[in-house]
This record gives C-alpha cells, structure tokens and sequence, in this order.
C-alpha cells in the first residue's frame, strides 16, 4: 500500500515536477505479467526515476548494504526501499550470485516485473560496462522478455560522491527498448557461452538506447584499479 502512496502521491509528482523525466517507449514495458527491465545505472537517481515514471510497479534487487545502514539517512534509506518493495541481495560470498538470481526468479515467477543493473554496480564514469550473467539466467530459466532500458542525464544529475541530486542542467531521459526474447536458448542456461552471448546482447540493446562508451570489463574490477576517488580516503568521513 506504502508503494502506491509513495509512487503516485509523494515521490512520484516531486520527482515529474523537479526533473521534467522525458519517458521514451513506454509501449514497450508489458502491461502484465513477468518481464524483466534490464537497465544501464549511472546514479543512485536511477533507483528512484525509473520505477516512479512506469505504469506498473517494478522490484529491483538492491544491495543489503542500502537495507543495513546506520543513523538518520541509513535508516531512511532502509525504510524507502522495505516500503518499495526491494529484494536485499548480499553481494558478498560465493553464493551471493545464486541468492539474487534465486530471488529474482521467485519475482519472476509471480508476475512481477523485475529490475536489473546486469553491470552490478554504479558507473562510475558514464561507461557502460560488462554485464555479469545473472540477468541471462534468469532469462533463460523463467522464459520472460527483457526490455532493455537507457537512464540519459541521471550522471550528470547525481555523479558518484553527490549526495543531493542538482535541480537544474540536462533534462533526464528514461528510454525502453523493444522486448527481447531469448526462448532459443531454452535449457541452456547451464552453458557459458549461451549466457555469456545473451548477456551480451541485452547490454548491446542497452548500448544502442544509451549511446554510452563501453568497455569490456566488469566495472567492479575497474573501479578496484582505480582506487579511492580524488578527496575520498578509505575509513574516512567528513565532517
């Protein structure tokens, strides 16, 4: 019930009011049953435009870190997403893959439209990067289309380390792409090259939506590499 208030009360007006969303291909996301969106993610903005500017409601698999946050804005984080109805997926461990692509498929399987970020985590550069296979697992083993989906705008309106989204500059853009189907590859969703060449092709449909620059590694590693950004140092909190 929170969900609906939120979306159609609340956050949803604040957010058409304050960004102007332009909302591109909407025909393309089913009006019913299972699907999955499966989407580039540049800002945490993304976690909040997207789902407020579709029909139906959509679940994402968040990270548990935004559910187990301490003081004021963690605990007001954790009760937007409980209230929103996201799935808590611990990214930590060698099950972590299996748990989210367990729960995305119970999802799945009751009709609900599901959320992904196959890249895993946020760009941190405006990059599109590597799509893990979860998203192409899912796919296969629950027959449902994937709507690939481009967030334009949302970086420069809320870059890593921005903890206020800028009310003003580049109009957001939220564009769907026409649904993919991927029922040749039913039963293959134990075989690397199969989920690997599904994988693929959602994150080149979301390419050709977002006009993003790719790279073809996994934006984890990348981001490992390059080490803490200018001005933020590990353990350490401002003020």
């Amino acid at each position: 019930m929170f969900y609906y208030v939120l979306k159609y009360v609340l956050l949803g007006p604040l957010l058409r009011v304050l960004f102007r969303p332009r909302i591109e291909g909407l025909e393309h996301v089913p009006a019913r049953g299972g699907a999955i969106v499966a989407g580039n993610h540049l800002s945490f903005s993304d976690h909040l435009l997207m789902p407020a500017m579709l029909r139906r409601r959509i679940t994402f698999l968040a990270k548990a870190e935004y559910f187990t946050g301490r003081g004021p804005k963690g605990r007001l984080t954790a009760f937007f997403f409980r209230s929103a109805g996201q799935i808590p997926v611990d990214r930590s461990g060698r099950s972590a893959g299996q748990s989210a692509i367990t729960e995305g498929l119970e999802a799945l399987g009751r009709g609900e439209l599901l959320g992904i970020y196959p890249e895993g985590t946020r760009s941190h550069d405006g990059r599109l990067y590597k799509g893990k296979v979860g998203v192409a697992v899912m796919a296969i083993r629950s027959g449902v289309p994937v709507v690939p989906c481009a967030m334009l705008g949302t970086f420069e309106l809320q870059p890593p380390g921005r903890k206020v989204p800028r009310l003003s500059g580049r109009r957001v853009t939220i564009r769907f792409g026409e649904p993919l189907d991927f029922s040749r590859y039913a039963g293959l969703d134990g075989q690397k090259a199969a989920v690997r060449a599904v994988t693929d092709e959602i994150m080149y449909a979301i390419l050709g939506l977002s006009g993003q620059e790719y790279v073809d590694r996994y934006a984890a590693d990348v981001k490992a590499e390059a080490g803490p950004r200018p001005g933020r140092f590990p353990g350490l909190r401002r003020p």
